[in-house]
């Protein structure tokens, strides 16, 4: 379980962040949002690599009261980029994922779990190839593998299919669905496909200017209103045979995007033990 209570965080006189509250079980939660609508900096908060005011409790207790290396056993971080330069070949590179627990002498266990990840990404024919070497997608997907051989029950991800094509893009978040289930990892993406969002999250949360436009399901949030409030965007709102929300973007709205102190803010923060059937509204209805 991750929560954070009235999450706020400045760049020096620049407010990135106000007040974000949300509460994660174990399951899939997308964070969407325009540019600059503070997504990588949340999950840096939520990684640790900032200091933000308010809370970010895990498992109830205050990030900050964690030991630094019981935190990294249970939490794993992707940032956006990755530095593929390093003269280091595939193996050896998902290996690191594996640093906390690594001796001078590599473990049999930790060489299984390496090839295990990456034959589960398809990565296998390049365990031996320098990283130097991969294209970008391929550089992507060894370190999403290097983020899941940590075995870890936080999952954080900041756009993990930047660079893959459409069919590795689906192929790694069918992976990434999957292993959340199997494992009841607590993942948390961040993301600009919407379509992706609706698709494989549980929960999606909509971060507006760096507060919380929308948390909920993604019939909830996934709404004609939303998308011209928030990206400035005519679109339609349809369902697939399997019920999912399909957006078709039409055109930009002439006014550009909304006025947050006059938009419809749907927030839904459900109590751990209860959750809530569903959107609390507050303000002016779309």
């Amino acid at each position: 379980m991750l929560e954070t209570q009235k999450v706020c965080f400045n760049y020096k006189t620049n407010q990135v962040l106000r007040d974000v509250s949300l509460c994660c079980a174990p399951d899939q939660t997308a964070v969407i949002g325009p540019n600059a609508a503070g997504k990588t900096t949340f999950l840096k908060c939520l990684a640790g690599l900032l200091r933000p005011k308010g809370a970010v409790l895990i498992e109830g207790r205050p990030r900050e009261k964690w030991e630094k290396s019981a935190l990294g056993e249970i939490l794993s971080y992707l940032p956006q980029q990755s530095d593929g330069r390093a003269l280091l070949t595939v193996l050896e590179a998902v290996l690191l994922g594996r640093l906390s627990r690594l001796s001078w002498r590599v473990a049999d266990r930790d060489l299984e779990l390496v090839l295990s990840v990456l034959t589960e990404l398809g990565l296998e024919k390049l365990a031996t190839k320098p990283l130097s070497e991969l294209s970008g997608g391929q550089q992507q997907m060894v370190s999403i593998a290097q983020a899941l051989v940590k075995q870890p029950k936080i999952l954080l991800m900041d756009e993990p299919t930047n660079n893959l094509d459409l069919h590795h893009q689906l192929e790694v978040f069918e992976h990434l669905a999957r292993i959340t289930r199997q494992r009841g990892l607590t993942s948390i993406v961040a993301l600009h496909d919407l379509n992706f969002a609706a698709r494989f999250a549980n929960q999606i949360m909509v971060l507006h200017q760096g507060e919380v436009f929308a948390v909920g399901t993604p019939e909830e949030v996934l709404t004609e209103s939303m998308l011209l409030q928030v990206y400035g965007v005519e679109a339609k709102v349809l369902r697939d045979d399997e019920g999912v929300p399909q957006i078709i973007p039409i055109r930009a709205a002439r006014n550009g995007s909304r006025d947050p102190k006059t938009s419809l803010r749907t927030v839904r923060t459900p109590p751990v033990e209860q959750p809530a059937m569903g959107p609390n509204i507050q303000g002016a209805n779309a």
